[in-house]
Parts: C-alpha cells; sequence; structure tokens
C-alpha cells in the first residue's frame, strides 16, 4: 500500500455514519444500492462482498479472470491478497507471543541477522522500524531469471546494507521489509517453514479452505485464479500483468514470505472475518494490540496496529482495514466492529475507480 492510498483513505473514508442492523425490506435496497454502486464502476473486474455479522448481504463476481477469453469471474475465484496479507504474519507472532515464544520488545537480531541493530519487533509490527526497501535492493542486484526467498533477501541486505530510513521509532514508514524479517524470525523460533505455521494457525484454525501461500507454478496449475491485468494505453486492453516479468516483481520475488503471496477466495476473507469475531485466532482477544495504534518516540499515534490501519468515523466508530496491489491486483479488507459490517473487494484489473468504488459500497450501507 502506498503513502498516497493511505493517507485517501483515511481523510477520504472519514465520512461514513454509524451502521444500523438490516431488517429484510432494508436488505432488499441494500442490494438495489449496491447493483447501482457497481453498475457504476463498468471496467471493474473481481468479486465483491459485504456482510454483517459474519453472514453475506451481498456476494456478486464482475468481469474477466483473462481479458484474452469468455472465461468470467466467479464468485468463488481465488485472488492475490497482496498486503492484505500482513494481518496473518501478524497474528503469527502474536500467537508466538501470547505461548511465551518471544516478546514485543524483543531485539530482533535475537533471532534475525540483520546489520540494523535496536530494532524490536514491535517496530516491525507497526511500521516504525526504519528498515530500508528490500526490493530496491534486490531490484538492483538480483538476477532475474532466478526466483529469490526470504534468505535471498535477507543475505542481500547484509551484504549491500543499505542505510536505515530513520530511527526505530522516531516515524511511521510502511514497511514491505518489517514483514520479511517478521516471517523469517517466526521460522527461527519455531523451526517451521512459515507457510505451514499459516496453514495450521491460521488457514486450518479459520476455515480458510481456499486459502494458501502458493509458488508460481503451482497457481499456473489453477483454473479458477483470477489473473492479474494492467491497462496498456497505447494497445487500449488489458494484459496480463505476468507479460512483463522484469518489472512483475512477483515473478522474481515469488518465495518471499511475511509481507505478501497469500491468495483467497472473497468467502475464506469472510471465515476469516468471523473467526476474528469468535476470537479463535490469536491477537483477536479483547485489547489485543493488533487493533491498537502504534506510538512514536514523541508519543503521537501512528494510525496503525499490528497488521491493521486503524481510523474512526465523524461519529467515532471504529474502522479496522487492509488492503493491498500487486501487480495487476487491488484487494481491500475492511471491518467495522461495533455495527459488524464487512466489506472485502478482490480485483483482477486495479480499475482507475477502485477507491470510488469502496466509497460507492459504504455510502450504500
Amino acid at each position: 500500500m502506498t503513502k498516497i492510498s493511505y493517507i485517501l483513505s483515511w481523510v477520504g473514508f472519514c465520512g461514513i455514519s454509524v451502521l444500523n442492523p438490516l431488517n429484510g425490506h432494508a436488505q432488499a435496497s441494500l442490494k438495489d444500492r449496491m447493483q447501482s454502486v457497481m453498475a457504476s464502476e463498468p471496467t471493474f473486474s473481481g468479486v465483491v462482498l459485504v456482510a454483517k455479522d459474519g453472514r453475506a448481504l451481498f456476494h456478486k463476481a464482475y468481469g474477466m479472470r483473462d481479458f484474452n477469453s469468455d472465461d468470467k469471474i466467479r464468485r468463488d475465484d481465488i485472488f492475490e491478497l497482496a498486503s492484505v496479507s500482513k494481518q496473518f504474519t501478524a497474528s503469527i507472532i502474536i500467537g508466538l507471543k501470547e505461548a511465551g515464544q518471544l516478546g514485543f520488545d524483543d531485539p530482533v537480531e535475537k533471532y534475525v541477522d540483520i546489520p540494523y541493530p535496536g530494532i524490536r519487533i514491535r517496530h516491525l509490527l507497526n511500521h516504525t522500524s526504519g528498515l530500508p526497501d528490500y526490493q530496491a535492493v534486490m531490484d538492483k542486484y538480483w538476477d532475474k531469471s532466478k526466483v529469490a526467498g526470504n534468505p535471498d533477501i535477507l543475505a542481500y541486505l547484509k551484504k549491500y546494507a543499505p542505510p536505515t530510513l530513520f530511527k526505530p521509532g522516531e516515524r511511521f514508514e510502511y514497511s514491505n521489509t518489517g514483514y520479511v524479517v517478521l516471517a523469517s524470525l517466526a521460522e527461527s523460533v519455531t523451526g517451521m517453514d512459515f507457510i505451514e505455521l499459516c496453514r495450521g494457525r491460521i488457514f486450518k484454525a479459520a476455515g480458510m479452505t481456499g486459502a494458501d501461500i502458493r509458488s508460481n507454478t503451482v497457481k499456473s496449475g489453477i483454473r479458477h485464479f483470477a489473473r492479474g491485468h494492467v491497462w496498456v494505453e497505447n494497445q487500449k486492453r488489458h494484459v496480463r500483468a505476468d507479460s512483463f516479468p522484469s518489472s512483475d516483481y512477483t515473478i522474481w520475488l515469488g518465495n518471499r514470505k511475511g509481507p505478501g503471496r497469500v491468495s483467497a477466495r472473497a468467502k475464506d476473507l469472510l471465515a476469516w472475518d468471523r473467526a476474528l469475531r469468535e476470537a479463535k485466532i490469536p491477537g483477536t482477544r479483547s485489547g489485543s494490540e493488533a487493533w491498537r495504534s502504534g506510538v512514536l518516540n514523541d508519543g503521537s499515534a501512528t494510525g496503525y496496529g499490528f497488521g491493521w490501519f486503524l481510523s474512526n468515523t465523524k461519529k467515532g466508530a471504529r474502522v479496522i482495514w487492509h488492503d493491498g496491489d500487486n501487480p495487476g491486483y487491488k484487494t481491500m479488507f475492511r471491518r467495522y466492529p461495533e455495527s459488524g459490517h464487512t466489506i472485502i473487494v478482490l480485483s483482477n484489473n486495479y480499475p482507475a475507480g477502485f477507491d470510488r468504488l469502496i466509497q460507492g459500497l459504504e455510502g450504500a450501507l
């Protein structure tokens, strides 16, 4: 997620009114309003799911799995979640803390060999570590004919040691690097592969039967996988993002773990939403630090907990959310704890009107 989209989301979504339960008549009109919103964004391709208290009120598919064919999107298609994946990484770390295997204020170098002393696990979780951008290092030095994973990323950070951006806790700056380190840290603590940790402790526990961290090879063999597309202006058409391998970092960074790479269906995120409501998963209990804003060294709040952005409506209702983007994909997962509503939007063509679409769906509620 970019700083711009974070700011736009923070400012643009703060006018939402507190949501109220729906009776049967209102629910019917809600569907009509949702349909109207979707009709206003005809370029959108993907799946939209709106729920209350874990029950779907609106669940529709639009557009194409592959724009080069007549293969249409289905409601149960699998999408890349991109940075929405960070909440699962944070949950793994919170679970290890609850099991007494680590502390949020432990120094990172206790578990992972990085050339950046003074950073604590808490700093990684809430994006206040100051770590440099690993993707820039890999883009500059990595042989893109090969596929990199976390050991390669950590080795290149150690080898080239780009400077930190600021002192730990000095400011908030969204960091994919921090979540790569968190996944590697979880592996160091448990002796288990991070993918297996997510499968057992998150996906299976929450009933997310279509969710996984898949290799590019596995994804290519799944027919109901919605392929990411980008609009190519000089061709006036959508082209698969993986047609541009040098710029599609999900290919040559295809084995990274922690900041992204979870793929799932909309209904898997609804199952996750239910698990959060029922406190089945570590970090979901009352008062969890996952949903408390980080605090900088000067005492100011960051608006980000552990794997979640945190904001409020004008009337004070909480909004807990995360978005994500990969080449050809844009995702949004927004939860309103007081009203019980949830909005899930998964797109495989990152339409220009995506933010407007989210605002429209919230306006319809």
